[in-house]
């Protein structure tokens, strides 16, 4: 077999796909090593299945804002079938797709657990028990990715809580839910399966909102929309036990103020940790289980050699991002684009939440903008009030906000909350990372009747 590469990278994952990919393109030979299954935890156990689960109440709703549709729309979701729809979009868990996809680039596959044993060297421990060592002739790329992190809140270990894995790929509907974190994950799948069939959903959020870390009005919105789904949003409290008296009987949650929510199942969602603790990062003088430290390069900021991209860096912890890292560090590595660093990921990071209403957001909160900029100004306008959304059907709402810097006239941040409104994001993006004006913005005519004539509306509240 031979052992020597160019690039060697752990960790297939979307960022490690597109590092060994980017690198390849290149010219340097690439090899990736991964224990589990290729396309990592977007492709079964997060992005895709989430979506899936999501989308059949999605279409309902949207259905019943359309006077003549709604009433063409009788019966329930096909549970069966919408599940069997998440398991295809997972891909049934089979990964030869995904491996046929390296082997056109190729991209060589090493099956195992890779650790770092030295300078540019990783040892593969593969499932039949033998081990083999690669040594990379340049650069060793880790995309680990992250898993469920787990607060020590007393029983949570004994009474067979959910991560994000076990919610998505759950094969029965939950009649009670409880989710601990009122985030990405816990919004989404309160959601997802309280339209699916779950009779009470309850989201326990130790902050102040759902969202907290989005505009203030994202988690009002959100949570009123919740109130209308009857599901119970209780925010501002902790989580101080956990326990269930049965291995399938009910769980039950514990708040501080003593207050007691049942369940049949409990899902963890309140944040992700690095998968850093078993990669060998000791026997080169780092420490185990926190975020790798990377420059705008993607290169550790102790070892040259080394790269981290994607949530293992700590950067922005999503799919889209990961794989515009893993290209920055790609080219990097091949000195293409040495004078080229990444920014992309640190000033307009584009989020959705693929709720309903959705939330789309990019850049800078108005907070965060106020904290590093002198002069700014925010405009918003309801989107229920476009042309667009009333052609899209009934009771059709939602914030859409500008964070304007007013020294230099350019766009900080954006959020959209509404229908579809991902779909909206990318103007946005393009705005702030292409630093394009206002003044400029002003001839960028949007078409009518969409929702994109907010855009106009933006500027004229404004004062253009």
């Amino acid at each position: 077999m031979n052992t020597d590469y160019d690039v060697l990278v752990i960790g297939a994952g979307p960022a490690g796909e597109n590092a060994a990919a980017r690198s390849q393109s290149t010219g340097l030979s690439a090899a990736i090593i991964e224990a589990h299954l290729v396309g990592g935890e977007c492709s079964y156990y997060a992005c895709m299945p989430s979506k899936a689960l999501l989308r059949p109440g999605e279409v309902m709703t949207a259905v019943g804002r359309v006077p003549g549709a709604a009433a063409a729309v009788t019966g329930d979701i096909d549970i069966e079938a919408a599940l069997s729809r998440r398991d295809s979009l997972s891909a049934n868990f089979d990964d030869s797709g995904q491996v046929g996809w390296l082997e056109s680039e190729g991209i060589y596959l090493i099956r195992g657990h890779g650790r770092i044993t030295a300078e540019r060297r990783v040892a593969v421990a593969h499932e039949d028990g033998t081990v083999n060592e690669y040594q990379a002739s340049t650069a060793v790329i880790v995309a680990t990715g992250t898993g469920a992190a787990w607060p020590p809140i007393p029983g949570l270990d004994q009474v067979g809580a959910w991560d994000n894995r076990d919610v998505t790929t759950a094969k029965e509907v939950p009649r009670r839910l409880v989710v601990l974190g009122g985030g990405v994950v816990g919004v989404e799948m309160a959601q997802a399966w309280k339209s699916l069939g779950s009779e009470e959903v309850t989201i326990i959020e130790a902050e102040q909102r759902l969202l907290p870390r989005e505009e203030p009005f994202v988690g009002e919105e959100l949570a009123a929309a919740f109130e209308r789904l009857s599901i119970d949003v209780k925010v501002g409290t902790r989580m101080v036990a956990a326990s269930r008296q049965a291995s399938d009987g009910p769980v039950t949650a514990t708040l501080e103020d003593g207050t007691e929510i049942v369940g049949d199942e409990l899902l963890v969602a309140v944040g992700r940790r690095p998968h850093t603790r078993d990669i060998g990062l000791e026997t080169i003088g780092l420490e185990p289980g926190g975020y790798l430290t990377v420059n705008d390069h993607m290169q550790t900021t102790t070892h040259p050699w080394l790269y981290a991209v994607g949530d293992v860096n700590g950067r922005a912890l999503l799919t889209h991002t990961g794989k515009y890292q893993a290209r920055i560090a790609g080219d990097h590595i091949a000195g293409k684009t040495d004078n080229i660093t990444a920014y992309g990921d640190v000033k307009a990071v584009p989020r959705v939440v693929f709720t309903d209403p959705q939330i789309a957001a990019v850049g800078l909160t108005e907070a965060e903008a106020r904290a590093k900029h002198d002069r700014v100004t925010t405009v918003s306008y309801n989107i229920g009030h476009t042309a667009g959304a009333a052609a899209l059907g009934r009771g059709i709402r939602g914030t859409a906000q500008l964070v304007i810097d007013d020294g230099r006239r350019v766009i900080l941040g954006a959020t959209f909350v509404g229908p579809g409104v991902g779909e909206m994001l990318h103007a946005a993006t393009i705005a702030i990372v292409g630093g394009v004006t206002l003044d400029q913005l002003w001839h960028a005519v949007p078409s009518f009747p969409t929702m994109s004539e907010v855009w106009l509306r933006f500027l004229e509240e404004y004062g253009l």
